[in-house]
């Protein structure tokens, strides 16, 4: 009994230590120490999206950036160019079982997720090709589908570029992937 209470204490003891080293805030103007004492503040923070469905489990990793009143798609991002779909490393989608994305079937695995934004559609990719820093290196030949889906203009502005799943229904969800007044959907079938 002694150890289990000494272990509890423990325990709370790091994760109270944990959360105050997480207080440290970096504005953009701050330099981070020569050493290294405290992690560089990025721009564009790492977000992950996911979702369960039985025993298949959906995990998107990207990078967030913001639009902080700059014009994106067309611009920013350029429409007809391999986009990594979001910002710093590429995105990378993750199933631990095959899916129906858009209709086309996709084995388990991770993939780095690729975009080519258009006004109209967007063409999708997933990619074997993992670890990338943003588009630089994307190889065509390493692709392991492409598909398109249509684009959305919206009245809303989403901020900061976001991934989301609904809520499963009828064994199959939607991944939206939403910045600035532009949206796309990608259906996405459990099998």
């Amino acid at each position: 009994m002694k150890l289990r209470t000494f272990s509890v204490l423990t325990l709370t003891i790091a994760l109270l230590l944990m959360v105050s080293a997480c207080d440290t805030e970096i504005t953009e103007t701050e330099e981070v120490p020569e050493n290294n004492d405290v992690v560089e503040h990025r721009l564009s923070p790492v977000a992950i999206s996911a979702i369960s469905y039985d025993d298949t489990y959906i995990k998107v990793v990207y990078g967030q950036p913001w639009k902080r009143g700059r014009t994106i798609f067309g611009e920013l991002v350029p429409y007809n160019e391999v986009w990594r779909t979001g910002a710093n490393e590429a995105t990378e989608i993750t199933l631990t079982q095959p899916v129906q994305m858009a209709g086309h079937e996709v084995e388990a695995g991770t993939y780095a997720l690729f975009t080519i934004p258009e006004e109209e559609q967007w063409t999708v990719i997933l990619n074997t090709d993992l670890g990338q820093w943003g588009a630089f290196n994307y190889d065509e030949e390493s692709d392991y589908l492409r598909f398109s889906v249509p684009s959305h203009r919206t009245d809303q502005v989403v901020e900061g570029f976001t991934i989301s799943f609904d809520d499963t229904e009828n064994s199959s969800t939607i991944m939206h992937l939403a910045w600035d007044d532009t949206r796309i959907e990608v259906p996405i079938e459990f099998i």
